[in-house]
């Protein structure tokens, strides 16, 4: 008999649901991954994989056993590698396939995502009764040590996962991926600080753990016996809801799941796009988001929101524009969690919010870096100015720029859009579309 362990988004050993009834069944278990010949992953996620699976290796190697990685069709490599049984757990993706004597558990999401119904036997479409459900029904499984032995290895295939471009290497000095680091930072995060402090993005407010989420390094139930705040639980759940939205509604990465928004102007403007993403955009919040995403794999979720609004409803560019770009550069990028993000900031999701709140991002701005402090750490061009003016330089006297060292147009760009008037544009369009 050889059975194999099939990582998927779950790299880790410990509090591995899966992996532990296979090595209750078999201590001889075949750890493998697979790179999937059909899988996309963005720079920023192949990065951290790479670097992921090599501190996954090493703690199998700590135990004596060999983690195996190979690319291409998981069905036709099992069987070449002769697997009588293959332990899995299921990641729930629209790309996931079976495959012969798997036998697939749920030890990644809190819920049983594909059987989790709402009482009229239909997916759930707005996450409060989604919430609510999962509350009942939450269970968390009990896995003592995994007993692995060494046995036989198998040849592994080189992934080559390493992006080439330069600004991969400033992710080194923002993350640590690998199970070791994610649970520091949960040992480390403050959750009881978390509903009064997680809207500024200039405080370490939140836990940072997405990534290690996203890759399995750590489990969702573990997460959740190590914190107390209900708002952060809640979070949890909606991390549980964007897998569900893409499982239950498997055409919405690239399609509205209302219909009408088939029918929204958007517009094919690629040098507004090229601004946007380098964040050059004039609005300080938003372009000190952007930086922040460029830098180091990833952006406070207050200012996701800031950002997507200002793509959807100042630019009048497609939503998925803006999920390709998060995919590409986000080191916790995730099929679901990045769908429903950006189809509820455009209002064409399930439960979004409403198209006609359009942030405001001066507004937005003063209220969560009313000092200006997250804007200052990525936009050093701006350092002089002081608060009142700092997310709106192109208002500040003439006097001000020239103490400041600030050239509107030279060294920070003039708002390359006007807010108000793109605001006005954005709801016009969302009535005609509405009729």
């Amino acid at each position: 008999m050889t059975t194999f362990f099939w990582h998927q988004e779950d790299l880790r050993i410990d509090q591995n649901f899966a992996l532990y009834h296979a090595a209750k069944e078999d201590p001889y278990v075949h750890p493998i991954y697979i790179l999937s010949d059909q899988q996309t992953l963005g720079e920023a996620s192949c990065w951290w994989l790479h670097h992921s699976l090599e501190s996954l290796k090493k703690e199998y190697k700590d135990r004596g056993v060999s983690l195996t990685l190979r690319i291409g069709d998981p069905q036709k490599i099992f069987q070449e590698l002769g697997a009588s049984k293959v332990f899995y757990n299921q990641t729930f993706s629209p790309l996931e396939k079976k495959v012969k004597n798997g036998h697939p558990f749920n030890g990644n999401h809190l819920v049983d995502i594909g059987a989790f119904l709402n009482q009229s036997g239909r997916p759930f479409e707005v996450f409060t009764p989604f919430y609510k459900a999962l509350l009942k029904e939450l269970e968390f499984p009990r896995i003592g040590e995994v007993q692995l032995k060494s046995r036989q290895t198998f040849k592994s295939d080189s992934l080559d996962l390493l992006p080439k471009k330069d600004w991969i290497k400033t992710l080194e000095a923002a993350w640590e991926p690998g199970r070791p680091s994610a649970l520091k930072r949960l040992k480390a995060f403050e959750d009881e600080l978390y509903e009064t402090e997680r809207d500024f993005p200039a405080i370490e407010g939140t836990s940072r753990l997405s990534p290690h989420l996203h890759f399995g390094e750590i489990s969702p139930f573990e997460v959740w016996e190590a914190t107390k705040s209900e708002a952060y639980q809640r979070q949890l759940c909606w991390r549980e809801f964007g897998t569900y939205f893409i499982t239950h509604f498997p055409k919405t990465p690239t399609q509205n799941w209302r219909e009408k928004f088939d029918q929204f102007p958007w517009e094919n403007n690629p040098e507004a796009l090229k601004k946007w993403r380098k964040g050059k955009t004039g609005y300080p919040i938003i372009d000190a988001g952007m930086r922040q995403l460029w830098k180091e794999g990833w952006m406070h979720n207050r200012v996701r929101m800031i950002v997507a609004s200002f793509l959807i409803k100042d630019l009048f560019i497609h939503w998925k524009e803006g999920a390709a770009w998060f995919w590409d550069t986000l080191v916790d990028a995730d099929l679901g969690n990045n769908t429903l993000g950006w189809q509820w900031v455009a209002g064409s999701g399930p439960d979004a919010s409403p198209f006609f709140r359009i942030f405001n991002p001066v507004l937005q701005g003063e209220k969560f870096d009313p000092e200006g402090i997250f804007v200052k750490t990525y936009c050093p061009e701006l350092q002089k100015l002081p608060p009142e003016w700092i997310h709106k330089p192109w208002m500040a006297p003439s006097e001000v720029l020239e103490h400041c060292d600030i050239v509107l147009g030279k060294n920070y760009p003039h708002p390359m859009v006007d807010h108000k008037e793109m605001r006005e544009k954005a709801l016009a369009a969302f009535f005609i579309m509405q009729r």
